[in-house]
């Protein structure tokens, strides 16, 4: 396998692309479901992670039951309104993200977590399997002190599960959510529209403790 070193590396702000101020146009529905791809989300709740390409990952979570709408795009990085080659380059410092819109009276935060944690291996680094770069990298992007507790006593636990299994150390950021920038049109629920499209998608088969609060 060939790749640039520059993509294992995060851009410096003064490093990284300009972007536009222009946003990402997208579709105003969910592919699958219908719902709404941008908010508001009047009721709802948001969480964002990275786990990888985000065509496999999106999937992942708009097949739960209670979450409403999902949509994939770019975050972390320095570049307003990324394109998705200029994130490819490895100099905006964006991480591929599913933003997930999910009803807490229907499913948990804790239940999204499980989902996220066992979707991929999150010991990687700058990497997911074959996709090699920064915006492979593992990440979970809170809202508020109790997305950042819960995601935080998850991956200990996690942890302790995976050392287990002989895994190394997690390298999973736990950031505050920056800003989310729609990705274009057509990575928008991609595996629906494109069945038989790539998907590098994989977890490790080391099962997440359920309860994960307990």
């Amino acid at each position: 396998m060939v790749f640039s070193a520059s993509k294992l590396r995060m851009p410096t702000p003064a490093e990284a692309l300009p972007g536009r101020a222009a946003p990402m146009p997208v579709p105003e529905r969910h592919f699958v479901n219908g719902a709404p791809l941008v908010g508001p989300f009047a009721g709802l709740e948001t969480a964002i992670f990275g786990l990888g390409c985000f065509w496999g990952a999106e999937k992942s979570f708009w097949q739960v039951p209670g979450v409403v709408s999902t949509a994939v795009g770019y975050a972390g990085g320095h570049t307003p309104n990324a394109t998705y080659r200029e994130v490819c380059s490895g100099l905006t410092g964006h991480n591929e993200v599913v933003l997930v819109v999910f009803d807490p009276a229907k499913v948990t935060y804790d239940d999204l977590l499980q989902v996220f944690w066992e979707g991929h291996d999150p010991t990687q680094g700058m990497r997911q399997g074959g996709d090699v770069g920064t915006q492979y990298r593992s990440g979970v992007y809170y809202f508020d002190d109790g997305q950042r507790g819960a995601a935080e006593h998850s991956r200990d636990r996690y942890q302790l599960a995976l050392s287990g299994a002989g895994y190394g150390r997690i390298t999973t950021e736990i950031l505050q959510a920056p800003e989310f920038y729609y990705a274009e049109d057509y990575h928008q629920q991609y595996l629906a529209k494109n069945p038989d499209g790539y998907c590098g998608h994989g977890g490790t088969g080391v099962s997440c403790p359920v309860g994960l609060r307990t």
